[in-house]
This record gives structure tokens, sequence and C-alpha cells, in this order.
């Protein structure tokens, strides 16, 4: 619908009330995605529905091409073809256009981009999962119908002590409070045990009738009390990947190859890709407003790549830039005279102890015996060519080389000189 309609601008178009074709008032306006035929009904008892300027006042009247037909002072637009969008919906928001209570609903925390939609079934305030949106109120209204069998699966955490013998029984159905519930399949998945003594079970549920508040009812008939419930799946249509709060659309091939014959040559969709390319922000779908912010819709983030989880894109905040002094980039002079000290890369020959110091009398002097020579290739401490080592030098152990004296100081004999201490 938009807001573009002037009355005085449109004369009144009459039609013959008996002549053939066009289409009953509400389901065209059904057919629009602006209410069901029920709702329809009650727009127009209340005078809200406007065909060529005439108020209405029965649904019994039809509606042809290029009437104008306006709903709650807005002018309903051409039908578009059909579209369908999957929306994970979180507890605390109620499945309905208008909240007499003033709760949170569905639509209200839908993002921009959507055309007016309407649900295919509810989900009560405080179930979760899969729910079905479309612009089609005729889709919406077959999908619903038990006749067409659409299973719906749901996933159910329940208090209390049961057995699959006793779940089993609700194949056959089940009468409460003299309302007649058809068959359901239900499978106990888990079990696990509280600490206060309670059990908490897990169990699928499937049904295809889908009455209110059905499963909690029926579990609760063989003694659970249902404090979790999901919906996985709504017939060929899964939850998948969708966390809380977000829609995305059903792409036009999937809906040609899963929906013909129920939905109009006419209303089909065409292409391959959809319009709402996308899935919402789960942050801006949280149920309540916040800080007294009026509900609104999350922004639009990209698809993820299949078999992962959408991402949740956040803004990025760029950080304030650093205010250095001038001049912190150059280099320190010091002024204390110190002078850094170059280490020269050392070589194999560094390994070998080269200098022997005397006995008690420091290190040994520059040509004293002993001291390091200058070899052949001109390397400190290298042996003289046609000299053997010293007797009891081993490789990074050279014995410690004799004092220097005049010969006259030497002994001649008796017993050795002593040697250097041992290291």
């Amino acid at each position: 619908m938009t807001d573009k309609y002037q009355p005085a601008l449109h004369d009144a178009v009459e039609h013959d009330p008996d002549a053939e074709g066009g289409e009953r008032v509400a389901k065209a306006l059904a057919r629009a995605g602006v209410a069901s035929r029920r709702e329809v009904e009650r727009l127009i008892e209340a005078g809200k529905v406007v065909l060529n300027g005439q108020v209405l006042t029965t649904p019994a009247v039809r509606v042809f091409p290029g009437d104008l037909l306006v709903v709650d002072g807005k002018l309903v637009e051409d039908r578009q073809p059909t579209r369908l969008f999957r929306y994970h919906k979180p507890t605390g928001l109620v499945t309905t256009h208008n909240d007499p209570g003033g709760r949170p609903t569905v639509f209200g925390a839908l993002p921009n981009g959507l055309p007016r939609v309407i649900s295919v079934g509810r989900l009560d305030l405080n179930s979760e999962g899969l729910l079905l949106l479309t612009n089609d109120g005729e889709l919406s209204r077959a999908l619903e119908m038990p006749q067409n069998a659409w299973t719906r699966r749901y996933r159910a955490r329940a208090f209390g002590h049961a057995t699959q013998e006793t779940l089993d029984r609700l194949k056959d159905g089940t009468t409460i409070e003299g309302v007649r519930y058809g068959p359901i399949e239900a499978r106990l998945d888990k079990a696990q045990d509280k600490a206060g003594g309670g059990r908490n079970v897990w169990i699928t549920v499937t049904l295809s009738e889908g009455k209110n508040r059905e499963v909690r009812k029926v579990l609760e008939s063989v003694g659970l009390k249902v404090n979790r419930l999901i919906r996985l799946s709504y017939g060929p249509f899964a939850l998948g990947t969708l966390q809380a709060g977000q829609v995305e659309e059903v792409g036009p091939r999937v809906i040609r190859e899963l929906l013909t014959g129920v939905i109009a040559d006419e209303n089909m969709p065409q292409g391959d890709k959809p319009q709402f390319v996308g899935v919402a922000d789960p942050l801006y779908a949280p149920g309540v407003a916040k800080d007294g912010e009026r509900l609104r819709g999350g922004e639009v983030q990209r698809r993820a790549p299949s078999g992962r989880a959408p991402q949740i894109a956040t803004p990025k905040v760029e950080e304030p830039k650093k205010v250095y002094k001038a001049g912190w980039a150059k280099a320190k002079i010091r002024t204390d005279g110190h002078k850094s000290k170059t280490h020269k890369p050392k070589s194999i020959d560094t390994k070998f102890v080269t200098e022997a110091p005397g006995r008690g009398k420091g290190p040994a002097k520059p040509g004293a015996k002993g001291a390091a020579t200058k070899g052949a290739a001109g390397k400190p401490g290298a042996r003289p060519a046609g000299k053997s080592a010293p007797q009891g030098a081993t490789r990074g152990n050279v014995a410690p080389a004799r004092s220097a004296k005049p010969a006259s100081q030497r002994p001649t004999g008796g017993k050795p000189a002593p040697r250097g201490p041992k290291r």
C-alpha cells in the first residue's frame, strides 16, 4: 500500500454486480497481502475499506482490473508476484500486526526493504523458530489448511517424566477438553536429571494440523510441561542456520519447484534470484525496545557461505590518532663521552687457547717462550712448521708453557722443575 492516494483526483467507478470476472474484495485484499479474509471483513464492517471512492459496507463486492482500493487511508498497490520469506522468530514477539496490549510484534521487528507480509500460521509469545511470511494471502491460507498435510516439526523441552511407550500413544490422536487433536509423532531424544530431583526431556514432535497451542496441550496431557518450544520446519522449508531475528527470502526458482499447483500461474514469480538478498542482523530484533527507542528492524547483512552461520557486522570505530612531540623520531646523541662497543664476529680460532700465562707472574710477554707465534698462515697461535704439538696438548686444552728463566738458573739434575698449577 502507499500513501499517495487522493480521493478528490479519482472519480467513482461503478460495475454491474452481476458482471462476470473480477474477484471478491476480500480475496483481492488477501491476495495483496493486506490481511486475511476474515480480517478484511472486519475492516469492511469498520468502514475502513474504500473502492473507487465509495466506502464498502459488505464484502459481497467484486474488484476488477483498474479499480482503486483504499484500506485505512492507504492505496493498495497492484498485485505483485508471490514472495515467501523464512523468519527465525525469537521469543517475546507476538505474531500480529497490532497488539492491543502494546507488546512488541513480529512485523514491527522486520527489517526495511520487505513488502507488507502476513504470516503462515502463528507462533505464540514464548515459542520460537521458523515462521513463514508471504505477501500472498491466498498462499498463506493454502499452507495453513490441514488437508494439504504440510507437516510441522518441533523440538520441545519439557519438565517431567515420560517414556517412549507413553509418547507412542499420541500416534492415534487424542481428545483434550472436548477438542480432537490428530495423530502426532513424538520421539524421545534426551533425558536430563536435575539437581532437585526433577527431569528435563527433549522431544521431537511432528504433526500436520497446528491448532492453537497444540504441542503444549498434548504433551501436558501425558504429564509434561513444555518450557521451550522451537519450530524446526514447515513443510519443505527448514529453519536452517538462521539466527533469532533473521529473515531470508526464498528464491523464485525454489517457489516454482515446491509450490506448483498451490500458487496460480499468473502469480508465480519469475527469474532465479530473490529481491531481498541478505539476512537481518539479529542484534536489532531482540523482541524488546532498548533505552526507550522504538522497536525497529535490523540492518541487512550479506548471505554467509553455505554451512556457516551469517556473520554479524559490527560498525568500524575509528581510533583517535596519537599525537607525538616534534622530533620524536630523531636519534638521541649521548653527551657523556660513552662510546658504544662493537663486537667483532668470533672465528673458530677463538675456541682454542693461544696464550698461557706464567706461574703467578701474569701473562707471558710478547716474544717469550710459550708466547703466541705466527705460523706460516700468519694466524696467531699457529705452530711453526716441522714441530709437533707440546706433550699433553689436546684440542681445546693446551698445557701451560714453562716460565722463561736464564739457562744458569735451570736445574740440571734431580727432580724436574714443578709445572704450573693444575687446571
